[in-house]
């Protein structure tokens, strides 16, 4: 049976992608087009050049990117822990670790070859906000493999040879083709987006008008933005 796609631009280290992935998937739950969508992960790097660095916190890292006290760093933290509670997510500030995400994103076209992007993108998501993982750790991710039912070390053979970097990168192009600021961004057929961590009724609404049109054909994208939803951009998160 054909399917709808809906594209979602994310990056592991982006709360709100997280958030904004559950509340997504709260929209489906009930609905009738749940099993009449596929969905495709794409890859959007919020700091593409970060040095992973366990030495640090999360929170002293925020500091110092943002220019501000740790003890504020560690409030919005909070607020974030606060609203992730809402949708019943468990973070964990103080364990994440500061890690560049370019291998996980790898992990996560590798998997889309075995349609486990979706279950490799909820593990990579629980293991940085979570479990307080490194999400460059090749051992980390290798048991990410594992877990889905994916080969591990063919993973780390496409991660050693960089057999799918330019697949990474290509999402990134695609990012900037389309006029992307920030993440997560949830397209529906080419047609519709939902700009950040929406409400649900919002992704609810947008599904059904992108299912009702699917059979028209494609048109520029219109960006269906209900509320000043929260977000993460090369700029950081706000």
């Amino acid at each position: 049976m054909k399917k709808m796609k809906i594209e979602i631009w994310s990056d592991v280290m982006c709360p709100f992608c997280y958030i904004g992935k559950r509340r997504f998937e709260k929209s489906l739950e009930n609905s009738p087009l749940k099993d009449k969508i596929e969905i495709e992960w794409k890859s959007f790097l919020l700091n593409p050049t970060m040095q992973t660095d366990t030495s640090i916190s999360i929170n002293d890292y925020l500091a110092q990117h943002k220019g501000m006290p740790v003890e504020q760093a560690k409030a919005l933290n909070a607020q974030v822990t606060q609203m992730a509670a809402e949708e019943g997510l468990v973070f964990n500030f103080d364990k994440s670790v500061v890690a560049n995400s370019f291998r996980a994103h790898v992990l996560t076209h590798f998997a889309k070859q075995f349609g486990k992007q979706d279950a490799v993108e909820e593990l990579l998501f629980q293991s940085y906000f979570t479990e307080g993982k490194n999400i460059d750790d090749i051992e980390v991710l290798k048991d990410i493999a594992k877990q889905v039912g994916v080969n591990a070390e063919v993973y780390e053979k496409a991660v050693a040879e960089g057999s799918l970097d330019d697949e990474v990168k290509m999402d990134m192009h695609e990012a900037r083709q389309i006029g992307m600021q920030g993440v997560p961004f949830f397209v529906y057929d080419r047609k519709y987006a939902v700009s950040g961590a929406q409400p649900v009724e919002l992704f609810f609404q947008t599904l059904q008008k992108a299912y009702s049109e699917w059979q028209t054909g494609n048109t520029s994208i219109q960006i269906e933005n209900g509320t000043d939803a929260p977000s993460c951009g090369l700029e950081g998160c706000d």
